[in-house]
């Protein structure tokens, strides 16, 4: 294992050092069970509520016209 610091506001310092306490573990292991925890819930397709709704023809709004887009603005 390779040795490395980590900075922390206070409440993530108490928090930190009562899990270790009360799981009777060292604070950097809580830290490394904490770290592969999220690496195993950031690997995971993640659920957004407007997934898809830009599918489509893919064109692009350089394919209208000048003249089409400038209808109604008094051109």
């Amino acid at each position: 294992m390779k040795k490395t610091s980590v900075y922390l506001d206070p409440e993530h310092l108490e928090r930190l050092r009562w899990l270790a306490e009360r799981e009777g573990r060292s604070q950097s292991d809580v830290l490394r069970e904490a770290i592969m925890a999220y690496a195993a819930r950031a690997g995971r397709e993640r659920d957004f509520a407007m997934a898809g709704i830009g599918e489509g023809p893919g064109g692009s709004i350089a394919d209208i016209p000048d003249e089409e887009l400038l209808q109604g603005f008094g051109a």
